[in-house]
């Protein structure tokens, strides 16, 4: 924790600035894994990635779409994993006199990258699927069968490797929900395979198989509409700015908040900046530094800088005033 005395921005006006930055906060909903998960990240990449081998391996040989698209879907959720597990790394690195931040950022980055490959993925397979309903082929039912069953193995048990942090940590916990939500499409695939073996319904294999691509695809519009909303330094979803404008106006002598910027300096990570009005001096650092936990704990906000102003003529420094 540390604290900076300001040069005046105007004349009479108190500047005085609290920085307060903790690398492994829990509040934000992409808050990277602590240390002692990265077994489970490695175990449920390893397994998953064999997995998804296999899946597109048989899937051809079964001429199974269902086999392909679900293989699409775990193939989705491993870069997701990378990405998840690439995050809590690139936090612990050191920032440099260049890099002032570190290589935080670069998650977000990867994101979007995951979100354009996912989506041209699904597309790709939709419009196979499409052919192939008008104009269905024979399934090797037995063999999608057993291959998605393994899936619901693997992805049960890459989830329990997350479960104990599921309630502490929103990226862990994301993971978990992730491999539950693979472990239920293969369940589905299961059952398409069962279904067709018994009625010999082809045309249940590529609607299932376009089932499972619009949710791939929800899923992934979602990703690249938060990972480009990160990029152009949006609020994150997950923080309400006027609720955390409300907080700051209610702190002991605040008559004013302005020049709020809340931003996400990574997947993992969330800053502010804020100038404070409050005429009233002293108890300024003891201010400074319950607002600042206080933002992290109600909020998730890890990295916030507050600037104190005795006075509205302040408001004259800001950009474009």
């Amino acid at each position: 924790m540390s604290k900076k005395r300001l040069g005046n921005a105007t004349p009479g006006a108190l500047h005085d600035a609290h920085h307060h930055d903790h690398g492994h906060g829990h509040g934000h909903g992409h808050s990277h894994a602590p240390a002692h998960f990265d077994r489970a990240f490695a175990i449920g990449i390893g397994l998953n990635s064999v997995f998804v081998v296999g899946e597109v391996v048989y899937g051809l040989q079964a001429h199974s779409l269902a086999l392909l698209a679900d293989a699409g879907h775990n193939l989705g959720d491993v870069l997701g994993l990378v990405l998840a597990w690439g995050a809590s790394v690139l936090a612990r690195r050191a920032a440099t006199v260049r890099r002032t931040y570190g290589l935080r950022r670069l998650t977000i980055l990867a994101a979007l990258g995951n979100a354009l490959f996912l989506l041209i993925v699904v597309g790709g397979v939709a419009w196979e699927a499409l052919q192939r309903l008008f104009a269905p082929q024979p399934v090797a039912s037995t063999t999608v069968i057993v291959v998605a069953f393994v899936g619901i193995i693997i992805n049960t048990g890459t989830a329990l490797g997350f479960m104990s942090g599921r309630h502490n940590d929103l990226n862990v916990r994301g993971a978990y929900l992730h491999m539950l939500g693979d472990a239920a499409a293969s369940a589905g695939v299961v059952v398409a395979g069962i279904v067709i073996a018994w009625t010999g319904w082809l045309w249940l294999d590529p609607s299932v198989s376009l089932v499972l691509i619009a949710l791939i695809g929800i899923g992934s519009w979602g990703l690249l509409r938060d990972a480009l909303n990160l990029a152009l330094d949006a609020v994150p979803t997950n923080i309400d700015p006027v609720a955390v404008e409300r907080f700051l106006g209610t702190l002991p002598d605040v008559r004013d908040v302005h020049d709020l910027h809340i931003w996400g300096l990574s997947t993992t990570h969330v800053a502010l900046t804020a100038h404070l009005v409050r005429p009233h001096v002293g108890d300024e650092d003891v201010l400074l530094s319950n607002a600042c936990a206080q933002l992290r704990q109600r909020f998730g906000i890890e990295h916030a800088t507050l600037q104190l102003e005795r006075g509205t003529e302040a408001h004259a420094c800001l950009l474009g005033e």
